[in-house]
């Protein structure tokens, strides 16, 4: 029989699994019982690990050590386990980590234009000349990988460093040779490449007669593709065609930003999402009739996308959140992944309405054919999706008019209680994760998802516990919506392994798992603790359990709508 204080102790955490479920009133509970477990000593934290970063120490980790399998299904369970065939990955961008901007034969690009010709865009007025330096470095980088333990490194082709002219009429050797040394390099250690053709560097030549924003861009990309898919197809396996095509419309808006800053929002980027869907069904079409059968890869664009939380429980709020996602996310990947093709039908009314309104003769938003729509449904084998945070969405005119943002008729903000980064752009949301994850099941048949990019910024500190903490939550919400929700998430990828130039943000911002040192013409790395954190991740395949849960029921930074 229990003691007096021992049955008060079963009754007050009997209580508290009961609160777990609760909403605001359960916060009211659970402040009062906080008080009376604290000195019974039932809410103790462990600490976290502070053993002091070292260059090149972190373990390798074993391959196939799996964690028992029996959390694996077990939704009471807080801290699930990955199963074996869950794949890690790390990744970087040519722009923002190679440097050698001009060397061996490279050609300019759209970012080397922009920072060379307009420093003041960049906050600290620099450029990726040199960057990282992985064009010299890549052997320290694979050996950082392998240390770490990845199964996966996501890099990027420089589509100027193969083709300096845009177009295949001139390859330049040099840079095939760096893209298989560093193929075969992965490969020789037991990692496998994810490459991505295109990170936001289009060849300058190519800008030069409209971009993206030039729909014959798509048939250049196609011939690209396919000398890719023969240069490097017999060992790279899986292929991202476009990385954030959201993202790289928004440079054709924008007017001091993303390259080419071209300034012509709601005209331009809606001509470059265009060209950017036909661009990747013909990438997706040539691998599929002409190397699937002896290449067996797979094909897939990623997409960026922030979750948007309604700012109230309005059903204009309500309505507004879900018009933001289809906006952001739904316009590139509901021409690819939906059982109909095309826009979104709310993206395609709403544009078409305010067109007419603002006296154009036809929509904003070019139309496809039918036969287009058919030839860019389908063109997927997973969905590769990069998320960072979470805004308030809120029904309300918002940007320049005529604009993407205006059409969308929402007002975005960020949560000030939510935990700041580095990046003005980027406060820690957690719960965010999960919900863009259940989003994406419901919206497009639960498809298998390659998470090709989660990470944390900050000021490159090698004892970076906040982005420790970032990786633990984000991680953790990954789990839930893997087996509580029966989301078929197969991989996850950190962004980034090494500090590299982070667009806009210059040097300001670090999202490495390595510490580079920028002022050192070496460009020294040091790996960071949030490495070790990862690396005990992948070689566990579990979270840490000393990590305390990251709890919802708190009055800052909670959902508007509960999960």
């Amino acid at each position: 029989m229990l003691s007096g204080a021992g049955a008060w102790r079963c009754f007050l955490l009997s209580v508290l699994l009961l609160n777990l479920s609760a909403t605001a009133s359960g916060r009211l509970i659970s402040n009062i019982l906080n008080p009376i477990l604290s000195s019974l000593g039932l809410n103790s934290q462990s600490t976290k690990n502070t053993v002091a970063p070292s260059q090149y120490n972190v373990v390798t980790t074993p391959k196939n050590t799996v964690a028992p399998s029996q959390s694996n299904t077990d939704p009471t369970k807080k801290n699930f386990t990955f199963p074996e065939d869950f794949y890690f990955a790390a990744a970087t961008a040519a722009y923002q980590a190679e440097g050698g901007w001009n060397a061996d034969g490279k050609g300019p690009n759209i970012w080397d234009t922009l920072t060379h010709n307009h420093p003041d865009y960049i906050s600290d007025f620099s450029n990726g000349d040199v960057a990282a330096d992985s064009y010299h470095k890549y052997t320290e980088d694979i050996k950082l990988l392998k240390d770490i333990g990845v199964q996966f490194y996501r890099f990027s082709i420089s589509w100027s460093r193969i083709l300096p002219k845009g177009s295949v009429a001139a390859i330049n050797q040099a840079g095939v040779d760096y893209y298989n040394n560093i193929i075969n390099g992965l490969l020789a250690v037991g990692i496998q490449p994810m490459v991505t053709m295109y990170h936001w560097d289009l060849p300058q030549p190519l800008q030069d007669i409209g971009g993206w924003a030039n729909d014959s861009i798509a048939d250049f990309f196609k011939d690209y593709a396919r000398l890719l898919y023969r240069f490097f197809g017999d060992r790279v396996k899986w292929w991202i065609p476009i990385n954030e095509p959201f993202m790289i419309a928004n440079g054709y808006s924008e007017c001091r930003g993303k390259a080419p800053s071209l300034c012509q929002p709601g005209t331009a980027d809606y001509l470059a999402a265009r060209t950017m869907l036909l661009a990747h069904a013909k990438a997706y079409h040539v691998y599929h009739n002409d190397f699937r059968d002896t290449q067996a890869g797979k094909v897939s664009t990623s997409f960026s996308i922030d979750w948007h939380e309604p700012r109230t429980n309005s059903t204009a709020d309500i309505l507004a959140a879900e018009r933001a996602v289809q906006f952001e996310l739904g316009m590139f990947a509901h021409p690819i992944y939906s059982t109909s093709g095309d826009y979104p039908p709310e993206v395609r009314a709403r544009v078409d309405n305010n067109s007419r309104a603002e006296g154009y003769n036809t929509s904003r938003l070019p139309k496809f054919t039918q036969e287009e729509i058919d030839y860019i449904k389908g063109t997927w084998d997973f969905f590769a999706l990069n998320h960072y945070t979470t805004y308030w969405a809120q029904d309300g005119l918002q940007g320049p008019d005529p604009s993407r943002q205006r059409d969308s008729g929402v007002m975005k903000s960020q949560d000030p209680s939510c935990p700041e980064t580095s990046s003005p752009w980027f406060r820690v949301v957690p719960w965010g994760f999960r919900k863009i994850l259940r989003w994406v099941k419901k919206e497009y048949n639960n498809p298998p998802i390659f998470i090709t990019e989660s990470g944390y910024s900050d000021d490159g500190r090698l004892q970076d516990t906040g982005r420790i903490k970032y990786y633990v939550d984000y991680i953790r919400e990954l789990l839930k919506a893997k087996y509580e929700d029966g989301c078929q998430i197969i991989g996850y990828t950190a962004w980034s392994l090494i500090d590299n130039f982070q667009w806009e943000e210059g040097y300001e911002s670090k999202f490495g798992l390595v510490y580079v040192n920028f002022s050192d013409p070496a460009r020294t790395r040091i790996i960071k603790q949030s490495a070790r954190l990862y690396s005990e991740i992948i070689r566990t395949r579990k979270v840490p359990d000393r990590y305390p849960q990251y709890s919802y029921d708190t009055q800052e930074c909670h959902p508007t709508i509960p999960l």
